[in-house]
């Protein structure tokens, strides 16, 4: 049964500058994204967000701004929907926590994001300006 999934995005934000990953997960492999994955059930999206934040760089977010949300679906014909959030607050130092899923972890500018980005991010970025952020 086909079933659309629900994924968070959080964008960490410091003195100016993302925090994107480069991914070796099967989905998106190789593409830049922020700390994020799948809302488990019972769990609120803000939730999700701040556990999958911990989770994959080792950040205790402590504040979150809702943003937007994507409806991307891929190749493999999976359906996503993800919420993006903002942390602006958080504590402690970038780690990659899990490198089988991911390469590293690098700060960007907004108006140099590394390419190619991971689809929810490219969707999220047609559809808004990142200068709301800012």
């Amino acid at each position: 049964m086909d079933q659309i999934k629900i994924g968070v995005g959080v964008m960490i934000w410091q003195e100016g500058k993302l925090l994107l990953g480069s991914r070796l997960s099967k989905l998106g492999t190789d593409r830049w994204s922020f700390p994020g994955g799948h809302v488990e059930f019972g769990e609120s999206p803000e939730q999700a967000a701040v556990r999958e934040t911990k989770e994959e760089t080792d950040l205790d977010v402590k504040k979150l701004e809702k943003l937007s949300f994507t409806s991307d679906i891929y190749e493999d014909g999976q359906h996503y929907i993800t919420l993006f959030f903002l942390a602006r607050e958080w504590v402690g130092t970038v780690k990659n926590m899990e490198p089988d899923k991911c390469r590293e972890w690098l700060w960007f500018k907004p108006d140099q994001l590394p390419k190619p980005l991971f689809e929810p991010i490219h969707t999220w970025l047609s559809e808004n300006d990142l200068r709301i952020i800012q």
